[in-house]
């Protein structure tokens, strides 16, 4: 009986009347669906679970497991530092050209006393305010991305109002820093970590508490050596790769396994 409830959950996901990302009825649903007992209808969901088909989130319920193609980002040596996930813009046109659509949220802005491992970073005061500016991104409407970016307020009392503006920063808030205040990023350092996503993350991203994401901390530096900002990036792992160029090397989308002699 098991056996036949698994078939037949795992047709109507492979059809597609259980989508991806979807979440699986209630144990109680299934029991009532197929009149069937509790053990039954358990050992059909650990056989479903074994095939890769749903997955279980605690506190969540159970989901259809979605097979996403993961998208190469390449890190750059560029001082202007627009490759992970800073530029709207950029972003934009970097998933266009894999022939993918991509998506971008309207910025959600806040003013706030920043936590110390930004408050460091930023070389700030733990009880100073600070600007933070956060967006999610999607990539073929999967949730890929989501980012914040934290700004001393001293640039708002100097004249960038517009990192205040919850919209986006025409050519982006280098370009506007540059052109407001007289900064230049003529460097970034990236600290890239893997930890478990926090219930927010699990949420939006759709993923279990047993996942993983990247954690990028990117600190910009202006022309004096300070820290301009601090952008914050998650990337699931399940969806995100990199590659890391140094030197001359030909671009990695056209690389090919060698032919045989």
């Amino acid at each position: 009986m098991y056996q036949q409830i698994a078939e037949d959950l795992r047709k109507q996901i492979e059809s597609g009347a259980l989508a991806q990302g979807s979440q699986l009825p209630t144990e109680l649903e299934l029991r009532a669906r197929y009149n069937a007992s509790r053990n039954t209808v358990r050992d059909a969901v650990k056989r479903l679970i074994s095939l890769g088909l749903i997955e279980t989130r605690p506190g969540q319920g159970t989901f259809v497991t979605m097979k996403v193609d993961p998208f190469v980002t390449v890190l750059t040596a560029d001082p202007a530092g627009v490759s992970v996930g800073e530029g709207g813009a950029t972003y934009l046109s970097q998933v266009s050209a894999e022939h993918r659509r991509p998506d971008v949220t309207i910025p959600r802005v806040e003013v706030q006393t920043p936590p110390e491992v930004i408050a460091r970073r930023l070389r700030v005061l733990m009880n100073t305010q600070v600007v933070s500016r956060h967006e999610q991104r999607y990539i073929d409407d999967v949730p890929w991305s989501m980012q914040t970016s934290f700004y001393p307020m001293e640039f708002i009392t100097r004249g960038a109002t517009r990192l205040l503006m919850a919209e986006d920063i025409e050519g982006g808030a280098v370009r506007y820093l540059g052109r407001a205040l007289g900064l230049e990023q003529v460097g970034y350092r990236d600290w890239i970590t893997v930890r478990s996503p926090d219930h927010n993350e699990q949420a939006f991203f759709g993923i279990s508490h047993e996942a993983t994401v990247f954690e990028n901390f990117r600190t910009a530096f202006d022309q004096h050596k300070r820290p301009m900002r601090v952008t914050v990036t998650i990337f699931p792992t399940d969806r995100n790769q990199f590659i890391v160029n140094v030197g001359d090397v030909p671009d990695p989308r056209y690389d090919e396994d060698p032919e045989p002699t």
